[in-house]
């Protein structure tokens, strides 16, 4: 199979699929990214990966890098590689980042720790601030249909530090009659094509707000939030305001310093390249570096990282949030990404994405929705990011149908199929060839 051919036309209409692969074509040949395909491992085979938003391919150059690294930097220079460059590598790293994927100054980004490690240290420590300012702010807002981790981590906070979690639920879809709204409440069914908005926020915030922690881009849906206003809500509030950036970093615009954003922490394995594992990136607004407490105190995050003091005094700015050796290994390949959207912009990378899932709901449209599939995503461009929910009862077994035959997406309950499209590696052609791929394994499951 090559992504230029038809899975297979089995009952649908040979002139729909016609029609989208000359579309298909035309996209491809006007895509100003095109270029960049070829710089990915595994782009030149048949294999179609809609998986990006998960893990993204890596790029040739990382392969160099990492052995260049393993022979030069490590074997060569050893123990003296500490001293040379790799202790100021998470902050260097840090700022491309800023400067590359999130709109954030200098000195105000820094890499280190997983994502649920640095979700837990910047959350409890504005927890911890805000309560310090008025003790009557206990509640950590966050919403139920949030990424398991930032809901987990809230639940821990909140019961170590004698808080509460103030739940925000989206508009009930059907299936989700009876789900619950308010301080607390079991967890229900949500309408995943919906999250929150202005106006849910506002009516979840007030005097006993310490925290609101939200995502960018919904993990399951891909909708994407309103930033700035989101924000602006938290502040009018009082309440500090944490970003989860896992699904935009790379992908979608980000404005950290012009939308005014306290906090943000972000993964650097989707679109950013970083390899399994690769370490997070943890964003704090300069004005409150000196201001908020460390919770795990190391001793990378201390004012003299070798004077072994009797005491830990806290570094001052963004070396104060680390806490033990960074995982230098780890946060070498997402360099080469970083460089490359850095000199191809984000705004051409948004633009690509919006294409891509544009042309991935027409498809949809035209080959899936005959064999009951809905788009379980908005989709109005502004408000989605840079992945596709299908929705079936049969997509858990037609998503083990398709890795079996190299076409990867992943699964997310309830019934979602998503279909990851990373804009710098994927093309249109390979688009529509994995959506071929679907209506196959759905024909097979009926």
């Amino acid at each position: 199979m090559t992504r230029t051919e038809p899975v297979a036309d089995g009952a649908a209409d040979g002139a729909p699929i016609a029609l989208l692969q000359a579309e298909a074509s035309v996209l491809d040949d006007a895509d100003p990214l095109r270029g960049h395909r070829d710089a990915f491992v595994g782009a030149e085979t048949s294999l179609v990966y809609f998986d990006g938003n998960s893990l993204g391919r890596p790029l040739r150059a990382s392969v160099d890098r990492l052995a260049a690294f393993t022979r030069d930097e490590w074997g060569g220079r050893l123990i003296r590689g500490w001293d040379e460059s790799w202790m100021q590598l998470p902050f260097e790293i840090g700022d491309a980042i800023g400067r590359a994927a999130i709109g954030a100054a200098g000195g105000q980004t820094v890499v280190g720790d997983s994502t649920t490690v640095l979700l837990y240290k910047l959350v409890r420590a504005a927890f911890d601030a805000a309560v310090a300012s008025d003790p009557a702010r206990v509640e950590i807002v966050v919403d139920r249909d949030n990424f398991p981790t930032d809901r987990y981590v809230v639940e821990g906070i909140a019961a170590e530090r004698g808080g509460r979690v103030r739940w925000v639920v989206p508009p009930a879809s059907p299936r989700a009659a009876g789900a619950s709204h308010g301080a607390s409440g079991g967890v229900g069914p949500v309408d995943v094509t919906s999250g929150v908005t202005p106006e849910l926020l506002r009516e979840a915030v007030g005097p006993q707000t310490a925290v609101v922690l939200l995502s960018h881009v919904a993990y399951r849906s891909g909708f994407l939030a309103d930033a700035p206003a989101l924000t602006r809500i938290a502040h009018e509030a009082g309440a500090f305001i944490v970003w989860d950036l896992c699904h935009s970093a790379g992908s979608v615009p980000v404005e950290a310093d012009a939308w005014d954003f306290d906090i943000a922490v972000g993964c650097t394995y989707k679109y950013l390249n970083g390899g399994p594992g690769s370490p997070a990136f943890a964003y704090i607004a300069s004005r409150l570096q000196d201001r908020l407490v460390q919770p795990i105190q190391g001793w990378m995050g201390a004012a003299d990282v070798f004077a072994m003091g009797p005491s830990y005094i806290p570094a001052t700015g963004m070396r104060r949030f680390l806490s033990g050796t960074p995982p230098i290994v780890g946060m070498l390949a997402m360099q080469d990404t970083l460089a490359l959207i850095e000199a191809v912009g984000i705004e051409a990378i948004r633009a690509k994405s919006i294409a891509l899932t544009d042309f991935a709901v027409r498809v949809a449209d035209a080959l899936l929705e005959p064999h009951g599939v809905t788009v379980a995503s908005p989709r109005d461009a502004a408000a989605r990011g840079g992945h596709v929910t299908l929705s079936h009862p049969a997509m858990r077994r037609v998503t083990a149908r398709l890795w079996a035959q190299d076409v990867i997406p992943d699964y997310r309950d309830p019934g979602g199929l998503r279909i990851g499209l990373s804009p710098l590696s994927t093309s249109f052609a390979e688009t529509l060839a994995g959506l071929q791929a679907v209506e196959a394994a759905l024909r097979a499951e009926a």
